[in-house]
């Protein structure tokens, strides 16, 4: 990791006698600098990297303590199990996210490396239990008769979950890959792992997308904002999926483009999530939001029988 912070200042500048490696030095070095900044000895993030983590992250906190009163007094009207489930995991999630953000020197320190794997396997592992469960509690057919489907979708997900931090575990402290180090492109071991992550999670949602499109796709639950939330996270698994091939070949692109996809995900994932699923209870009447669900089935086309 030392040898990568400091490539800018034995990268050559090139030349007539400057070789095929030496220009793929210099064109890394170019993507590494938007997100990077190799000369401080502090830090392998640079500003922007770190501002795009952290002020997005510390809006969504601030929107979310502006509405708590409102949210919270919905909730205790509504009495909706599900939505107070969901309402405490977004706010545990956003307040663990906006701490890996504002922290992120810590993966190029040496004394605060058990720290850094700790904060980010938790931080990661928080929000795969969201995105898994959502789509898991959405594809059961009962999935509005509250607390059974709940319990159910979080001991799916929290299996799914619990074996994901367990093989990530062993390969960060027992195999010593560097999953959570950013700026780490050759360890191929790494990209290997990640790749095959990737290549899963895109699968599911592939699959999700390929139903929604089959004779099959009455056993789907009818809402346009489940397949807008499938849609937008094969795209960004499928994007993070092609970066960690690149960088899995040594490609300088591939890790800027894996970590944008890290930025763009822990700034974005969580405002897109309250979006989709939790603004319209906490914005919206009970008749209104009856309304919304019928109008979203009449759109999804599942009256369409009831005029043949």
């Amino acid at each position: 990791m030392s040898k990568l912070r400091g490539i800018s200042s034995i990268a050559p500048v090139g030349g007539a006698d400057a070789g095929e490696g030496d220009h793929q030095y210099i064109i890394f070095r170019g993507y590494h600098g938007l997100f990077f900044s190799p000369s401080s000895p502090s830090s392998c993030h640079g500003f922007w990297h770190n501002a795009a983590l952290v002020v997005p992250s510390a809006l969504f906190i601030a929107y979310l303590g502006f509405q708590a009163k409102r949210n919270i007094k919905k909730l205790g009207h509504g009495r909706s199990y599900v939505m107070i489930v969901y309402y405490v995991l977004l706010w545990s999630a956003a307040v663990l996210n906006l701490t890996w953000s504002s922290f992120q020197v810590w993966q190029c320190v040496p004394e605060k490396d058990v720290a850094w794997n700790l904060l980010s396997l938790s931080t990661a592992s928080l929000l795969l239990c969201l995105e898994i469960s959502i789509v898991a509690f959405l594809l059961q057919d009962n999935y509005v008769s509250g607390l059974e489907t709940l319990a159910h979708t979080f001991m799916v997900s929290g299996a799914i979950v619990g074996v994901d931090a367990f093989v990530k575990v062993i390969c960060i402290f027992g195999l010593g890959v560097p999953l959570f180090i950013d700026v780490e492109i050759t360890h191929r071991g790494k990209w290997f792992i990640w790749f095959t992550y990737r290549l899963v999670l895109s699968a599911v949602y592939a699959y999700i997308l390929f139903v929604h499109y089959s004779k099959w796709r009455d056993k789907l639950p009818p809402k346009p904002a489940f397949y807008n939330y499938v849609i937008m996270l094969f795209i960004f698994n499928a994007i993070a999926l092609c970066a960690c091939g690149f960088a899995g070949i040594g490609a300088g692109f591939g890790l800027w483009l894996y970590n944008f996809s890290v930025v763009c995900y822990h700034s974005l994932y969580l405002p897109f999530l309250y979006v989709t699923f939790l603004a319209d209870f906490f914005e919206e009447e009970d008749w209104l939001l009856d309304n919304a669900y019928y109008s979203e089935m009449k759109d999804a086309g599942f009256f369409d029988s009831e005029w043949d």
